[in-house]
């Protein structure tokens, strides 16, 4: 019997900590003279009525019987342990950042300026904006591309260990787990072969919660070994938006990372953000498997309608090849749209303007509908009218549409080098063969198209033009129009 079914776990994990103090503050109706201003609500009526009077009175301030954030000695402390015994971690920190923070925080404990961090290059542009504030130096790994859907697939270990062998000096690897697609590397394996060479392992699980408490799903961070996690307990876990963990094992000191993290986390930690992990921790730890079974039921019953309708294609585990992809997260509803002749930013369009339904992206080819904990039978059965009926009303002849998601980058400085260095602005169509310094990408999903340091080519361009036009939200570059882009003078 594993601890997470004993009694003693259970127990344990039955209580939260912040929440049960917040309970207690609230009884004790303390007169505020400290920050926020808002003094429990009284001060601002409208947001009070907006929002709630329950969260305005919890809406606080650090203070000794709430603990501190930067340095917890009391309930956050206790909460902390909590959460790293739910996952299986030596460390939990509470993030309250975002895990845009919490990947920061990683990337920092484990590199320092001129060290090298082997990572793929599909990678969430947190990745690039902690290599642009410390300065080490990536060594990507190009993924494998599935051709027919467009998208990068995972890291192989052939790959990662060409990478270590090319570069000893390297300190840590980096490893989505899963991707946005729910596409999973050979986690065990890369831990076991970056730890022969002494390198760090993190994980970017910010799509991977349910990975710690469902069963029969692909290996989580903690349970492959690995040494750090950046776990977004607000997207599967059912915590406030923003709200995330940063998990350690046994090999990274936790004081050090915490002074990491108090170099870019706020000094006034919400206790709504962190009250929300408190209370999703324990319903995960206590309720966790129930939850995630009915999660994986429902995903596989729409993506199996969803099959049915034809021309749509809701992928799944035959994509397992035992290498680039390893295993895949089945609780991911990604669809390819290409075949009805609809990208899949112009069937998320669809969605939302004509049926009332909010998906998670649409990228050139796909779409993500989120499965999770909130989710009931009444809405995957209206999503899945919803797509019979597009495909009815939309459907077209495909040709001539972009069939690829992802183009590799050619890396021609460091991203720190590259964002700091000297800069010019040229129109976008005349900055063929330059050097780009600044960011572009469709958000979601956030993985850039053009990272500071790459050299920006033709088909990058018609990329960006094909995805303004199809209506992508593209984000990153100065210009806001995307008319413009800073480039390196002189290179």
């Amino acid at each position: 019997m594993s601890y997470k079914k004993t009694a003693a776990f259970r127990a344990a994990q039955d209580r939260a900590p912040i929440y049960e103090a917040l309970e207690e503050f609230k009884r004790k109706r303390i007169v505020p003279f400290d920050v926020p201003g808002h003094k429990r609500g009284r001060g601002n009526p409208e947001l009070t009525a907006f929002l709630g009077e329950q969260a305005l009175t919890v809406d606080v301030n650090s203070m000794k019987p709430l603990d501190n954030l930067c340095h917890p000695v009391s309930v956050i402390k206790d909460a902390e342990a909590l959460a790293a015994e739910a996952f299986g971690a030596a460390h939990a920190f509470f993030m309250v950042n975002g895990t845009t923070s919490a990947v920061q925080g990683m990337i920092l404990t484990a590199c320092k300026k001129g060290d090298k961090i082997i990572v793929p290059r599909n990678v969430h542009r947190s990745v690039i904006n902690a290599l642009v504030l410390c300065g080490a130096e990536p060594v990507y790994v190009n993924p494998e591309v599935d051709h027919r859907l467009g998208i990068a697939l995972g890291m192989s270990v052939s790959q990662v260990e060409k990478a270590i062998l090319e570069n000893p000096e390297a300190k840590a690897v980096l490893v989505n787990n899963p991707t946005y697609y729910g596409i999973c590397s050979d986690l065990c394996g890369i831990v076991q072969l970056a730890h022969k060479h002494g390198l760090l392992v993190l994980a970017d699980e910010a799509h991977g919660t349910h990975l710690y408490f469902g069963k029969n799903l692909p290996v989580s961070a903690m349970g492959a070994g690995a040494d750090m996690a950046a776990v977004s307990m607000h997207k599967s876990g059912g915590s406030l938006t923003q709200s995330s963990f940063m998990l350690l094992g046994p090999a990274v000191n936790a004081g050090y990372a915490r002074q990491i993290i108090n170099l870019t986390q706020t000094t006034s930690g919400s206790y709504l953000l962190l009250s929300s992990l408190d209370i999703s921790r324990r319903n995960l730890a206590l309720n966790g498997e129930e939850i995630f079974a009915h999660v994986v039921e429902l995903a596989e019953y729409v993506r199996h309608e969803i099959n049915q309708i034809g021309d749509f294609y809701a992928f799944s585990k035959e994509l397992v090849n035992g290498d680039s992809v390893y295993d895949f997260d089945v609780t991911k509803l990604s669809i390819y749209t290409r075949d009805i002749g609809l990208a899949g930013i112009e069937v998320y369009d669809i969605l939302r303007d004509e049926y009332d339904i909010q998906i998670e992206f649409g990228d050139i080819g796909n779409i993500l509908a989120y499965i999770s904990v909130g989710d009931r039978n009444r809405d995957v059965e209206r999503l899945i009218s919803a797509l019979s009926e597009i495909k009815r009303r939309y459907m077209r002849d495909k040709a001539g549409m972009f069939t690829q998601e992802y183009i590799d980058p050619e890396v021609v400085t460091t991203p720190q080098q590259a964002f700091y260095a000297k800069k010019e602005s040229l129109p976008i169509h005349e900055t063929v063969g330059r050097v780009c310094s600044e960011f572009v990408m469709c958000y979601p999903p956030g993985i850039p198209i053009l990272a500071p340091g790459e050299r920006i080519t033709q088909d990058i361009i018609d990329y960006i033009d094909y995805a303004k036009e199809k209506g992508c939200s593209m984000t990153g570059p100065e210009d806001l129009s995307i008319e413009r882009l800073n480039v390196l003078q002189g290179v």
